[in-house]
């Protein structure tokens, strides 16, 4: 069949998004085989839980695993699969890491779909198919899909598989996300940041001695003097710097603290207990609970890898 140059450009726009780490593919929301997912636009997301979701089949004990994930196999062939559709969206130069990414992508789909099984969140086979269909559609029809899959090493069951994995693991996501707090603790703040610890021990004196710090703050920063903006946990690169900024009450000032950006002396302005995030600050949040969560889940699940390293 010959294609396209249309239908060549969707298919090789598809194979650079069809391997994404799972965070990137939770955030991005729906790219590569995720752009099947998307909550927005489906009512996968909300859709009641049904009936106990039934996974891949059962791994028998001489297929070859790359790792088991509380008793449910990532097989060497699935591992090595995606490997190789990682290495073709990324190329090999990129992809100095592509063996523990890989594995650890695959592991924390296992885990999510996992906990929507426990949930008793069903993919239901009808589900698969709409989104086999969207995809097909979205890149130029079944011929087009069926090309893509050949060349990306996807057979017609294990990229069934792969989408109820996904679905699965989405539905999760999304029970996860909708947790996060839009309204979190936060405070204003501003700072003076100087370059030498003996100026930065000056300035501190000044402010001792009575200097007012908005004066201080205007005349090393004379575009916004200082000012930082509201800040949640979370939002600080220097964990110092921020347990300091979040034990001050309005009008108190810290000693000077040495970040890797230099020397800083913080002052904060105003306090507030419950604050809308911003829509950047809620995603980071977002970001943070998932984070979370995939961390708790693992340290609380059986997970075995079988892979030698090369």
């Amino acid at each position: 069949m010959r294609l396209s140059k249309r239908s060549c450009s969707a298919i090789l726009y598809r194979r650079r998004l069809v391997w994404l780490p799972i965070l990137a593919w939770l955030w991005l929301m729906g790219v590569g085989m995720a752009a099947c997912t998307q909550p927005t636009s489906t009512p996968t997301a909300t859709r009641q839980p049904t009936a106990t979701l039934t996974l891949s089949p059962a791994t028998a004990t001489a297929v070859p695993l790359a790792a088991k994930v509380n008793g449910e196999g990532i097989t060497l062939q699935e591992f090595q699969q995606e490997l190789e559709r990682y290495q073709m969206a990324f190329g090999t130069e990129l992809a100095t890491d592509a063996q523990q990414t890989v594995l650890n992508d695959l592991i924390d789909k296992v885990l999510l779909a996992q906990a929507a099984q426990e949930a008793g969140y069903r993919v239901e086979d009808t589900m698969v198919e709409e989104r086999l269909q969207q995809l097909a559609d979205q890149i130029g029809g079944q011929a087009v899909l069926e090309d893509w899959m050949a060349q990306v090493g996807y057979t017609a069951e294990s990229l069934r598989l792969a989408l109820k994995r996904e679905l699965a693991a989405v539905w999760m996501r999304n029970q996860i996300l909708a947790q996060t707090p839009r309204q979190v603790e936060q405070v204003h703040a501003r700072q003076i940041l100087l370059y030498s610890a003996e100026r930065a021990q000056a300035v501190y004196a000044e402010l001792q001695a009575g200097k007012d710090f908005a004066a201080l703050a205007e005349q090393f920063d004379p575009i916004t003097y200082g000012d930082l903006g509201w800040l949640a946990r979370g939002m600080v690169l220097d964990p110092q710097l921020e347990e300091v900024l979040f034990s001050l009450q309005p009008g108190q000032y810290s000693p000077v603290i040495r970040t890797a950006a230099g020397y800083h002396i913080v002052q904060v302005i105003e306090r507030d207990p419950q604050r809308t995030l911003t829509a950047e600050a809620y995603l980071s949040y977002q970001k943070r609970s998932l984070q979370a969560w995939l961390a708790q889940r693992r340290a609380s699940s059986q997970i075995e890898v079988f892979l030698t390293n090369n």
